[in-house]
């Protein structure tokens, strides 16, 4: 059985992994359990051939392979092998073109969930669900700055959403309460990091991550301000490949101004491959640390050595 779980809203997307494999595990003990990140297709069907030590299913989860070529091309040829198997293999990607031949394939043979970004009402009611499973309230202009101040990433709104949650007690959370408490994209100053990574000064990167991390900030959120970041360099880089004007950005981007300023200084230090790179080194590290495989700060470490 195969199943494919992609969309731009990796959040959902992870947690509908992480559900997976803590099934399997309550079922199978998780002792076949195998990660794959960015395999190549033959590593794929060799490990799904070779028999389990216990005679039972194995769950493969495989990430991100669809963004090679030679493995994309070789599973549209030989994808039944996998579709036929006893094991279940899950395959785990960002995003793809509405009109890819791999989403025909899950269609026809396999399973496929889409997870696109949440907005607008959907966003909102994912907010207040998070905040009635706190035992909180939060009111409407609250909820619109937090909004606000998060973009709409979940990984970040669900850390100040625990925050606020505890701060307000009893008492619905106010506007006056997200200003004081959610730093905010647009106040942070990851961008040191970030320029450090640029200027490929690892010493120093290393030394304002840990400063965060002393002052009690969580190695998670860390990351997904990183991510949040490198993103936004992606979008503003690609602009600036295309030859968009400067002012353009912000509408065409609909991120605050003050992100784009940032974004488009810190554009110019790296080439659009290098941020696709380290972009996708993110993802790599974050699947580590969600399935338990790499400790949050070892595998912060690790992202800075490694880029």
């Amino acid at each position: 059985m195969i199943f494919l779980l992609y969309g731009q809203d990796n959040y959902s997307s992870k947690e509908k992994l992480r559900e997976m494999v803590e099934q399997y595990k309550s079922q199978k003990k998780g002792l076949d359990l195998k990660y794959l990140e960015n395999p190549d297709f033959f590593d794929l069907v060799q490990e799904n051939q070779q028999s389990s030590i216990f005679n039972e299913k194995k769950l493969l989860v495989v990430t991100n392979a669809f963004l090679d070529k030679t493995f994309k091309e070789k599973f549209q040829k030989e994808y039944k092998g996998l579709v036929e198997s006893q094991n279940i293999v899950v395959f785990l990607e960002d995003k793809l073109a509405a009109n890819d031949a791999i989403l025909k394939i899950f269609k026809g043979y396999g399973k496929l969930q889409d997870f696109p970004l949440l907005s607008g009402e959907k966003l909102k009611k994912w907010v207040k669900g998070k905040f009635t499973s706190l035992k909180a309230n939060i009111s409407l202009s609250a909820l619109n700055k937090l909004l606000e101040f998060s973009d709409g990433d979940l990984w970040l709104l669900e850390n100040e959403i625990k925050k606020l949650a505890a701060f307000g007690g009893d008492k619905s959370v106010e506007e006056g309460d997200v200003e004081l408490l959610v730093k905010g994209k647009i106040e942070t100053d990851i961008f040191k990091t970030i320029d450090a990574i640029a200027q490929k000064n690892k010493r120093v990167a290393l030394i304002l991550l840990h400063n965060h991390i002393d002052k009690g900030e969580a190695p998670l959120y860390l990351l997904s301000m990183i991510n949040f970041q490198f993103r936004n360099l992606l979008a503003v880089k690609d602009l600036i490949e295309k030859g968009k004007p400067y002012y353009a950005i912000p509408k065409l981007t609909k991120l605050h101004p003050f992100v784009v300023k940032k974004s488009y200084e810190s554009a110019q230090r790296f080439t659009y491959p290098e941020l696709k790179k380290i972009y996708q080194k993110i993802f790599e590290v974050d699947l580590s640390i969600k399935t338990g495989k790499l400790k949050p700060e070892t595998a912060l470490d690790m992202f800075i050595s490694e880029i």
